[in-house]
C-alpha cells in the first residue's frame, strides 16, 4: 500500500522521522536567525549582529536538540501558547469541547479572524481536554520564506496551493487536497479549515461553498452521492469571537482603500507582520465554541453553507464590544463601555465607522 508520504508529499505537514532534518535547517536560515534577533534583541542586533546570531544559533540548537517527533515540537508550542495568553488576553474559553470523541478525525471548520491564532486557540483547547490536535489548512501564500514553510510543516500545517494557475492546475491541486482530507479523516487526524479564503476583515463571517465543493471532490470521484459523502465527514463548525481584534485597524485601512481607491496592494510580507501582530496584540477575552456535527439531506454546497453558518452565527460569545458597536448598551457594564470608547478613540476618525461595523455585524447575524 502506498504511504501518505508519498501521495501526499508536497502539501502534508513533516513526520517524525523528518522533524531533526526541518530543524537542523531552521537554525542554519539566516533570515530566520535575523528575525529573532530583531524582535528580541533589537537594541543589539545592529551593533553586535553577527555576534548576537551565532549566539541564537547555539541557544536554540541546545534548546531543541532533543526535539525528534511532532508531538514535542507541539508540546514546545504549547509553552510559548501558555505565556501569550498570559501576556495578551484576559482568559480564553471554550463551549462544545464536552461532545467531542477522542481517536475520532473531525473535520473543524471555522471563522476566521487571525491568520495564526484562530487555528491555534482551537488547538489549545483540545489539547488542555486531552484530545489530539488538528492539521491545520495553509495558504501557499504564506510560505514564500523557507523558514515559514518549515515552521508550518513542524506545527502540523498542510498546504493549500492557492497560487495554482489555469482550470486544470486548479483541479489537479483540489483534487489532491480534498482526498488528503479524506485520508487524514479516515486515519483519526482533525482538520481545521477556514470557511473561506482569507480572513472576514468586515467581521461577516460566511462560508465560499467553492470550499464545500472542494471536500465533495474525493466522494464524487467515488460517485458517492453530495449528502452521503458530507454525513461522513464528522463536519463540525467551530465559532472563535475575539473581544478585541488586534488587526481591526489593519483591516480598516484595507476596507477604506477598496472602497476609497477601488483596489488594496498588499505589501510584500504583509501576512507576516499579520501574524506577529495577532500574536503580540492584546485581546482581551477569547472564546472557542465548537458546534454540532452537520449532518442532513443536503443537496448542494449552497444548503450545506447555510446549515454551516446557521451554527457560526448562533454560537458566536458576543462580547460587551460587539454590544456596544451594535448600539444595545444597556446590558453592558459602564467600566466596559469606557474601556470601548477609549478604544475606538485610538482609530482615525475615517476608519472608526468600519472598526465598528465589524464588532457589530456579529450581533447583526446573530439576530438573523
Amino acid at each position: 500500500m502506498v504511504s501518505d508520504t508519498d501521495l501526499f508529499k508536497d502539501i502534508r505537514p513533516y513526520r517524525d522521522d523528518e522533524v531533526a532534518g526541518a530543524i537542523q535547517r531552521l537554525i542554519r536560515d539566516d533570515e530566520f536567525i535575523g528575525a529573532i534577533a530583531k524582535y528580541r534583541f533589537s537594541t543589539l542586533s545592529g551593533i553586535g549582529g553577527s555576534f548576537v546570531k551565532a549566539l541564537i544559533r547555539l541557544y536554540l540548537g541546545w534548546r531543541w536538540r532533543k526535539l525528534d517527533s511532532v508531538r514535542q515540537i507541539q508540546m514546545e508550542v504549547a509553552g510559548y501558547m501558555e505565556k501569550m495568553i498570559a501576556r495578551t488576553t484576559s482568559g480564553i474559553s471554550y463551549s462544545g469541547l464536552e461532545q467531542l470523541k477522542p481517536g475520532v478525525g473531525y473535520l473543524f471548520i471555522s471563522n476566521h479572524r487571525d491568520i495564526a491564532l484562530d487555528p491555534a486557540f482551537v488547538n489549545w483547547g483540545l489539547h488542555c481536554h486531552g484530545l489530539d490536535t488538528v492539521r491545520i489548512a495553509i495558504g501557499d501564500n504564506l510560505l514564500r520564506k523557507p523558514c515559514a514553510a518549515e515552521l508550518m510543516k513542524l506545527n502540523k500545517s498542510f498546504i493549500v496551493k492557492r497560487s495554482a494557475k489555469g482550470p486544470r492546475e486548479m483541479m489537479k491541486a483540489f483534487s489532491e487536497l480534498s482526498a488528503y482530507l479524506r485520508h487524514s479523516l479516515d486515519d483519526g487526524h482533525s482538520i481545521w479549515i477556514a470557511q473561506k479564503e482569507g480572513r472576514a476583515k468586515d467581521g461577516n463571517d460566511k462560508t465560499d461553498p467553492a470550499i464545500l465543493k472542494m471536500f465533495y471532490m474525493e466522494g464524487k470521484r467515488q460517485k458517492i452521492p453530495f449528502g452521503d459523502y458530507i454525513n461522513s465527514l464528522n463536519l463540525v463548525p467551530v465559532s472563535i469571537s475575539y473581544e478585541y481584534d488586534p488587526g481591526d485597524l489593519a483591516k480598516a485601512r484595507e476596507l477604506h482603500a477598496k472602497a476609497t481607491h477601488g483596489a488594496y496592494e498588499k505589501s510584500e510580507f504583509e501576512d507576516v507582520q499579520s501574524i506577529v501582530q495577532g500574536i503580540v496584540g492584546q485581546k482581551g477575552r477569547v472564546h472557542v465554541s465548537f458546534g454540532q456535527p452537520v449532518f442532513g439531506d443536503f443537496e448542494n454546497a449552497d444548503q450545506l453553507a447555510t446549515a454551516i453558518d446557521r451554527q457560526i452565527h448562533a454560537n458566536y460569545h458576543l462580547f460587551p464590544s460587539n454590544l456596544l458597536a451594535a448600539g444595545q448598551t444597556a446590558q453592558v457594564d459602564p467600566s466596559a463601555a469606557e474601556v470601548f470608547e477609549r478604544h475606538i478613540a485610538q482609530i482615525p476618525a475615517e476608519l472608526r465607522e468600519l472598526v465598528l461595523s465589524m464588532y457589530a455585524r456579529p450581533v447583526l447575524n446573530k439576530g438573523q
